[in-house]
């Protein structure tokens, strides 16, 4: 179908991040009150079993995800989509959906379109990010309207079997012959090739830079997942109707998805590292307007803002490491990278529960978060001149 391997690979990326959307906050947490009542628990025990499934999955994440370094990548995607769709059919189902959704589908996608792709990495990783922002302006909706007739059982055995009929197919079609020795050749300057060193694993986090430049990365996955998870929490606090949030979603998605056309080209002109020190700010300001206002409307200019920072951090999440620390490792640098997200969210669930069932308000909760993301934009502010690679002749 496609002559050109370039779209090949970006098509794959595009539909393992739509897929990944199945193991993300955002579309579990539309099911959050479906089993809390299934169960009988409260939102701090379903926070616990979230995070301890969430925090399992990012320890796995560190080694399993080293893997896509040695193994061929139509065989690696293969196993990732075995385990998502088992993992919509047992009830082991929250470890393995943020193992195998939010966590390896995305790994898979995200190394995969890193490492092809050189001088036009930005617009790539944007390109395929489309894939999740086009199911979080689908889903929440119609996942929302499939409640109201279906049982959230029957939905999930749909999924799982949806994942086993299209998955397999397309990463035959799209990668069984992918040969990353035909990736895009290295950007020169003048007539001059540019190389940079290869950093290895053990080599990254030993860097300082490289903590400081998480602090901000994980801000973003942990407070947007606290947000998502504990939605129905948000809309009780603020007297919002069951759907505001739903119809919000959109605003996020449309945001994100413009967000991620200007991101990739912006990264390709000026660099990740330039960037990076602007990607939480729209997510501060969300804080704020969470804190401060209750109209209904609010809720779409509080997820709009989300849905800016998450445009930037989808791309700049990948693009940033492969500047920096080169593309040889960057599956085991991803790997760890991927799996610290993922704890970041669980992390973000089990406090936003632990302050939920311990009395605290949403506008409370609001004002830790932007804490965090001031410190740790101040720290980023210090370093912004010593992101770049180490040059090798």
């Amino acid at each position: 179908m496609f002559k050109n391997l370039s779209l090949k690979v970006i098509l794959f990326g595009f539909i393992f991040t739509f897929f990944s959307s199945f193991g993300q906050s955002f579309f579990l947490g539309l099911f959050n009150n479906s089993i809390r009542n299934e169960l009988s628990i409260t939102h701090g025990q379903f926070g616990s079993i979230y995070a301890s499934a969430t925090l399992l999955s990012s320890f796995i994440l560190i080694w399993v995800g080293k893997k896509i370094d040695d193994i061929n990548i139509s065989k690696f995607a293969f196993f990732v989509i075995l385990l998502l769709s088992f993992s919509s059919l047992l009830f082991i189902a929250i470890f393995l959906m943020r193992f195998s959704g939010q966590g390896m589908m995305s790994h898979t996608a995200t190394t995969t379109v890193s490492r092809y792709f050189t001088k036009s990495r930005g617009k790539a990783l944007s390109t395929i990010w489309f894939g999740l922002s086009t199911a979080e302006f689908i889903l929440p909706v119609f996942i929302i309207f499939l409640l109201s007739l279906y049982d959230w059982k029957i939905i999930w055995i749909s999924i799982s079997l949806l994942v086993l009929l299209i998955l397999p197919i397309t990463s035959f079609i799209l990668v069984k012959h992918l040969n990353f020795n035909s990736r895009e050749t290295i950007q020169k300057k003048g007539s001059k090739n540019i190389y940079i060193k290869n950093w290895k694993r053990i080599e990254v986090i030993k860097d300082y830079r490289f903590y400081i430049i998480c602090a901000n990365m994980l801000a973003m996955p942990w407070i947007a997942t606290g947000t998502f998870v504990y939605q129905s929490f948000i809309l009780n606090s603020k007297n919002w109707g069951p759907y505001v949030i739903a119809q919000s979603f959109m605003a996020y998605s449309v945001l994100s998805v413009i967000t991620l056309i200007i991101s990739g080209i912006l990264i390709d002109k000026f660099t990740s590292r330039k960037l990076i020190i602007y990607m939480n700010i729209p997510l501060l300001f969300s804080v704020f307007v969470i804190m401060y206002f209750n109209h209904p409307f609010t809720a779409f200019i509080f997820l709009g803002l989300i849905g800016i920072s998450n445009g930037f951090a989808n791309v700049l999440g990948s693009s940033t490491w492969a500047e920096i620390y080169g593309v040889k490792y960057i599956g085991s640098i991803k790997a760890l990278t991927t799996a610290l997200m993922v704890f970041a969210t669980a992390f973000g669930t089990a406090l936003f529960g632990f302050l939920i069932d311990n009395g605290y308000k949403i506008e409370e909760i609001a004002f830790i978060s932007a804490i965090y993301i001031s410190l740790s934009l101040i720290l980023l502010f210090l370093i912004r001149g010593k992101l770049n690679p180490i040059k090798i002749n």
